[in-house]
């Protein structure tokens, strides 16, 4: 006949998904640790828990030596063979029994809070052992109740905590009701349920896509990468491996029906899905979608800085309400994007022109003063003298006197 402790430890084992030897060895803790406050002694004590009469006995080890230096813990050669015969040697250990029925209430609930301790630890390490390689994966939930703005939901028999700062803006919950959620992480030391999950991580979405398009779950079309302002809007790169596969066009699905199905279970999340280049400037301009870009040029390579030109009427939809879309743009591009209009672009170039022609104007302006305005120490050479020409006359230059001595000649 099975002993009833026993039945109740291998239920309680099942219940909290741990082994049964795990409560077992809890209960021999427990029973040691109240003996020791009981005898307050110095005895090396042992337990064993009995799975026939379920009851756990105790008992006082001792080690034979030749010269007892310590009686509590060692005993003589002589005595030990007085007590079993010629079979005890040195160096063996001989088990004295002593009695547990005499611990009392005190080292009886001391035992019971050791049990409960143990038991909790080690359903918090099958929980870390069972988690801790799940993160990152989509779970459905539901939800149990709310603490402080955190809401509790069970993952089976588990709980786990969605907190506030996780939970989506745009979104409501009520007891009862069957979430999906992304497991972010999993705490050892939590007070509270241990498992972290999330409704705002881009891996939801990634998850959910993996879910909903063949071509992502079967690798034909990539995702290489997320960004998400929960609630509001999202944007997500695609790539497909095959020519022939459209990516965007696979992640929409006929009609919309697979983009729709996420923007549902994300409660009308907006998505854009935009193709993934390896070029910076093509990436960029597809990440800016829905507007259409005019111009894109790379203002400094190694800060990762661009400027991006669109027409008047796209640059509202370029920037987005409150500059959403430019910024998820620059998340999934990993480029800090300048964005201007076209007319603003305009301006700005003739602004430097006009610095330009200005800069000009003024090294000619300072050239002309300095020939027109020589050293008044300097005395004009023979053939320095300044000559007026009209129009088709060449002057002789080096010969100022010339006419006149032709007239004196006359």
């Amino acid at each position: 006949m099975v002993n009833p402790l026993l039945q109740t430890i291998e239920a309680l084992a099942k219940e909290k998904g741990i082994e049964a030897e795990t409560i077992i060895t809890a209960i021999e803790d427990a029973v040691l640790t109240a003996s020791r406050k009981y005898y307050k002694t110095n005895e090396n004590l042992k337990t064993r828990f009995n799975q026939e009469t379920g009851q756990v006995d105790l008992f006082a080890i001792k080690h034979i030596v030749t010269e007892v230096t310590n009686p509590e813990t060692e005993i003589s050669l002589s005595e030990a063979q007085g007590l079993y015969g010629e079979e005890a040697e040195v160096d063996m250990e001989i088990e004295f029994p002593k009695r547990t029925d005499v611990l009392g209430r005190i080292a009886a609930q001391t035992a019971k809070q050791v049990i409960f301790q143990k038991v909790r630890e080690a359903e918090r390490e099958h929980i870390y052992a069972e988690y801790n390689d799940r993160v990152g994966e989509v779970i459905n939930t539901m939800v149990k109740r709310f603490e402080s703005g955190d809401l509790i939901v069970e993952i089976g028999r588990v709980e786990a905590v969605l907190p506030r700062k996780e939970q989506s803006r745009a979104e409501s919950y009520t007891p009862g009701e069957r979430i999906r959620t992304v497991i972010k992480g999993v705490n050892r030391g939590a007070k509270g349920p241990q498992v972290v999950l999330s409704r705002t991580d881009p891996a939801l979405l990634i998850k959910l896509f993996e879910q909903e398009v063949p071509e992502i779950y079967d690798g034909t079309v990539v995702i290489r990468g997320a960004v998400r302002e929960a609630g509001d809007r999202a944007k997500v790169a695609v790539y497909s491996r095959e020519r022939d596969v459209d990516p965007v066009g696979a992640c929409v699905g006929m009609k919309g029906t697979r983009v729709q199905a996420i923007i549902r279970e994300l409660r009308g999340e907006k998505i854009d899905i935009v193709e993934y280049s390896e070029d910076p400037i093509s990436f960029v301009m597809n990440a800016l979608s829905p507007a259409k870009v005019q111009h894109v040029e790379i203002k400094d390579e190694l800060d990762r800085i661009m400027e991006v030109v669109v027409e008047d009427s796209q640059l509202s939809l370029a920037i987005g309400k409150k500059g959403q879309n430019v910024r998820l743009a620059a998340k999934l591009t990993g480029w800090r994007i300048d964005i201007k209009s076209d007319e603003e672009k305009r301006k700005e170039v003739e602004a430097q022109f006009g610095a330009l022609e200005a800069g000009d104007a003024s090294e000619s302006g300072e050239t002309s003063d300095m020939e027109a305005a020589p050293d008044a120490g300097d005395a004009p050479e023979v053939g320095d003298a300044p000559v007026d020409v009209a129009a088709g006359d060449e002057p002789a230059v080096g010969m100022p006197d010339a006419a006149a001595n032709a007239g004196d000649e006359k």
